[in-house]
C-alpha cells in the first residue's frame, strides 16, 4: 500500500482530550474515527489489524472444534420475553418496526442461538456441539469511555456449547480457557489473570473473567504473582497483602487490568426457556447443558494498544500490526533512489510481505520518521542516498539501526 494513497492519514493535532490512551492513538495514527459517543468508524489500518484478531480467533476456535456462523442482529420482543430479559436487562437496546413488530439489537445471542439449536439437536448423538460467530453487538450504556474499550456497538466473538451432561460442560469449558489463553498470547497479550466473577443477565452461576494487567485497567485485582490466583475486587475474599489462599507462598498484591474475554456455565437456564430437550441414551428426554464464551474483538484491539505503546505511539505485535514492513522513501526527488525504493517495494509484494510505503515525495523525514513510530509497524526500512546500495532497518521496539542487504531483508 502507498502510503499518499491509504485513506486515513496520521493526525498530529487535535482539539479534544482523550482519556484513554488507545483512543488518542488510535485516532492519531489513523486507525479510527469517532462517529459519536461510543459509536467508530473502523479505518482501513485498523481494519487491519481487527481482521487479524479476528483471524487468530478463528484458528483457535476452530482447533476446539468450533463451528462458524452468523447470527442477525435484530432479536424479536417475544424471544427476548421468553428469557425474562426484555424487561430486566438496563443496556438492551429496543427498536420498533414501521409495522410495530418490537425488537432488541443483540449485546449477546442466547435467543438466537438456542431456538437455532433446537432445529438441529434431537438426541445424545448430536452433542456436544460447538458454534460461534464473530459480528458487532449492541449496548445502551449510560456512559461510553476508553475509547473503543466501552462502546455503544462494537465487536465480539461468540462462542456457545451444547452438552449432555455438565461435566462434558466443565471439560470443554476448560479447553476453552486454554484457547483462550493462546489466543491472548499470539495477540502479544502475556499477564492474563483469570478471575471469577458473576454471571450478571446471563446467569447467577459463577462466572470467569479473563484480565490483562496494565495501568489503563478498569477494574481492580487483587492476585497473586507468584501462581495464577486472582479475585476482582468486588467479590474479594482476600485482601491485599495477605498470603495467597492457593499457593500459600506469593503475598497478594492489587493492580489494574482490562477484561478482554469471559466465559459462563449456562447451565439449563436458556434450554429451559425455549425447551431445547434431546433424547439420552436410556430414551429420556433431558435438557440440554449449555455454556457461552466471548472475546470483545475491538476490546481486544484497543487493549492490545493501551499495553504497547511508548512516548512516540503505537508498538504493534507483528502476528495483529496492519503491515509487517513500513519501507520510506526519502530524498524521491533523486530519480536512482526513487527507482530502487519502489523496486524493494515490489520486490517485497511479489514474495508475500505485507509492506506499507511511504512514497510521499514532499514529506520530510522528520515527519515520515514520526509517522511511522505513531503508526508502530514492527519494522521501519529507509532508502535513501544516504543507505547507497543498502537499506537502512529499524525495529520500532529498538533504539539502534543498521544498514543491510535486501537478502537479509527477506530473513527478517
Amino acid at each position: 500500500m502507498f502510503y499518499s494513497k491509504l485513506f486515513g492519514k496520521t493526525v498530529r493535532e487535535v482539539s479534544k482530550q482523550f482519556e484513554a490512551k488507545n483512543h488518542e492513538l488510535l485516532t492519531k495514527a489513523g486507525f479510527i474515527n469517532q462517529v459519536s459517543a461510543g459509536i467508530f468508524d473502523m479505518l482501513p489500518l485498523g481494519k487491519r489489524v481487527l481482521a487479524k484478531i479476528e483471524n487468530i480467533i478463528r484458528e483457535e476456535m476452530n482447533s476446539i472444534g468450533g463451528q462458524e456462523v452468523l447470527m442477525p442482529m435484530l432479536i424479536s420482543k417475544s424471544r427476548w420475553e421468553a428469557t425474562d430479559r426484555w424487561n430486566t436487562v438496563d443496556i438492551l437496546f429496543k427498536t420498533k418496526s414501521q409495522f410495530d413488530q418490537e425488537y432488541g439489537l443483540a449485546f449477546s445471542h442466547e435467543e438466537t442461538i438456542t431456538p437455532l439449536a433446537k432445529k438441529y439437536i434431537k438426541s445424545y448423538r448430536d452433542l456436544p456441539l460447538a458454534l460461534y460467530h464473530i459480528t458487532s453487538k449492541f449496548r445502551d450504556e449510560p456512559r461510553p469511555k476508553s475509547g473503543i474499550l466501552r462502546g455503544r456497538e462494537f465487536g465480539m466473538k461468540d462462542l456457545y456449547s451444547f452438552h449432555a451432561t455438565k461435566e462434558d460442560l466443565i471439560t470443554y469449558y476448560k479447553t476453552v480457557t486454554e484457547a483462550y489463553i493462546k489466543i491472548f498470547n499470539r495477540c502479544g497479550l502475556a499477564k492474563i489473570k483469570i478471575t471469577e466473577a458473576s454471571g450478571g443477565s446471563f446467569t447467577k452461576k459463577i462466572s470467569h473473567e479473563f484480565n490483562i494487567i496494565t495501568p489503563a485497567g478498569e477494574v481492580d485485582l487483587i492476585y497473586c504473582k507468584t501462581c495464577a490466583f486472582a479475585q476482582n475486587e468486588e467479590i474479594a475474599t482476600v485482601k491485599v497483602k495477605d498470603k495467597c489462599p492457593k499457593c500459600k507462598i506469593g503475598i497478594l498484591q492489587k493492580a489494574r487490568a482490562i477484561e478482554v474475554g469471559n466465559i459462563f456455565d449456562l447451565g439449563d437456564k436458556f434450554s429451559r426457556a425455549f425447551d431445547l430437550k434431546f433424547v439420552d441414551q436410556e430414551g429420556g428426554q433431558n435438557y440440554v447443558i449449555m455454556g457461552c464464551y466471548g472475546i470483545g474483538t475491538t476490546r481486544l484491539l484497543g487493549t492490545i494498544v493501551e499495553v504497547h505503546n511508548d512516548n512516540q505511539g503505537i508498538i504493534w505485535p507483528k502476528s495483529v500490526a496492519p503491515y509487517h514492513i513500513h519501507l520510506i522513501g526519502l530524498d524521491l526527488k533523486d530519480k536512482e533512489v526513487a527507482k530502487k525504493a519502489n523496486e524493494i517495494y515490489k520486490k517485497l509484494i511479489d514474495v508475500g510481505v505485507e509492506v506499507l510505503f511511504d512514497d510521499r515525495v514532499e514529506a520530510s523525514a522528520g515527519e515520515k520518521f514520526a509517522d511511522a513510530d505513531l503508526i508502530g509497524i514492527p519494522i521501519r526500512l529507509v532508502v535513501s542516498k544516504r543507505t547507497g546500495d543498502k537499506i537502512e532497518l529499524k525495529k520500532r521496539n529498538e533504539n539502534k539501526t543498521q544498514l543491510i542487504s535486501f537478502d537479509e531483508v527477506l530473513k527478517l
